[in-house]
């Protein structure tokens, strides 16, 4: 089987084009809407997106933590969310829930199970699904579990001027390199800067 290349969205209208398919395509587009924004602004990845509680975003009067500490589910590292940026996403995501009636553990429950009596998050393999009719929707073939990280990575890396440090660190990679690797700019930069280079 064929791994399938997730790249970052790098075109803004591609981009709203996929926020609006995930708020508008799917009867849970709200939540799946939210998953993604909050995916894009944190840099996490998908796994952990998914198990974020309830309560380790919203307080009890509904307000929302400014900081959030995890622990990465794949390297086991400290991370520090920063929910600032995806702040307003995820007030209209709680009165959206509350209107809706729909209580739960897990900031992003699985919906069709809560109907059946067993609360839990939704899953990557259902995440998936979400982003491949996406893709088929929309004709874009590069869509996955990862895009949302990807983006948000990318993102930072171009409006902080290239500061591949603070993305490493947002990520919690180890090495620029496997950073420039992850966003796909590894060609793209040794290029770029070969340019520069006066071989006369």
């Amino acid at each position: 089987m064929v791994k399938q290349l997730v790249l970052p969205i790098k075109d803004s209208n591609i981009l709203s084009q996929i926020k609006d398919t995930l708020l508008n395509n799917f009867i849970y587009g709200r939540r799946n809407y939210t998953v993604f924004q909050v995916g894009k602004a944190t840099l996490l990845r998908v796994s952990d997106v998914l198990a974020l509680k309830y309560d380790d975003v919203f307080a009890s009067d509904g307000s929302i933590h400014s900081r959030v500490l995890i622990h990465d589910k794949k390297t086991g590292k400290p991370n520090e969310l920063y929910l600032e940026p995806v702040s307003n996403d995820l007030k209209v995501y709680y009165n959206w829930l509350e209107s809706n009636g729909i209580h739960s553990e897990w900031l992003f429950p699985s919906l069709k199970k809560q109907n059946i009596g067993t609360d839990t998050h939704i899953n990557e393999r259902q995440f998936y699904r979400i982003m491949q009719k996406v893709g088929d929707l929309l004709g874009i073939d590069y869509l996955g579990t990862h895009t949302m990280r990807k983006t948000g990575a990318y993102m930072v890396y171009q409006q902080s001027g290239h500061d591949i440090a603070l993305v490493m660190d947002l990520l919690n990679h180890s090495s620029q390199k496997m950073t420039l690797k992850y966003l796909g700019l590894d060609r793209e930069t040794k290029e770029r800067k070969l340019r520069r280079v006066n071989f006369d």
